[in-house]
């Protein structure tokens, strides 16, 4: 979280909160939607500017009611979730294979999960910024959530993993650094309840 974001929240504590108006979408892109997207239920446009996304991801954080929210200066402006509230990419270092965030942050990975439309969600520790109490207290610890892998991720995630055909999805195992970890099946509608976060935020 920015040091001038935590200043601007001691000098300005009440400004409203403001919803439906940020969204992330299942490419891990920041979406401003204005009055006509929301009216008409469409993404929104896709923000461009660097420094604002940059901002964005800084400043990201979760309150006590699973409800997503970037922090802008004084206010707090709740995102709207096409899927996950983070989206997992893997990309190639000099130690390997890694995961990351939209936020950039490090994934570490304890099990896959693969939906009925074999979609794929790592679930594993994200350092993530928590505000309980709708003030000016965060805190940045580990905490275990769940991932949307990008789709262009896909081809290279299939090459990790030994499948089994399960009723609806996939299930099986991925080699990650030498280790066999889970893949099972789940339906997207359980994942929001069992990770605890809220894809349509409401006051």
């Amino acid at each position: 979280m920015d040091e001038q974001v935590l200043r601007s929240l001691i000098k300005w504590p009440n400004v409203p909160d403001c919803f439906g108006w940020l969204a992330l979408d299942r490419r891990g892109q920041w979406r401003m939607r204005d009055e006509f997207a929301q009216l008409n239920k469409l993404p929104g446009q896709v923000i461009q500017h660097t420094a604002l996304n940059e901002f964005i991801s800084r400043n990201y954080a979760v309150d006590e009611l699973g409800r997503y929210f970037f922090q802008n200066g004084p206010q707090r402006v709740f995102i709207t979730l096409d899927a996950t509230p983070w989206i997992a990419r893997l990309m190639p270092t000099e130690q390997g294979l890694q995961l990351a965030t939209q936020c950039q942050t490090h994934v570490e990975p304890h099990a896959a999960l693969s939906d009925e439309s074999g979609h794929i969600y790592i679930v594993g520790l994200i350092n993530q910024v928590m505000n309980e109490t709708h003030g000016k207290d965060f805190s940045k610890s580990d905490h275990l959530s769940v991932a949307l892998l990008h789709d262009h991720d896909l081809d290279l995630f299939s090459e990790l993993a030994n499948l089994r055909e399960e009723a609806c999805s996939f299930g099986g195992s991925w080699n990650w650094h030498g280790k066999q970890l889970a893949l099972d099946p789940v339906h997207s509608n359980e994942l929001s309840a069992r990770f605890h976060y809220s894809q349509s935020p409401k006051p």
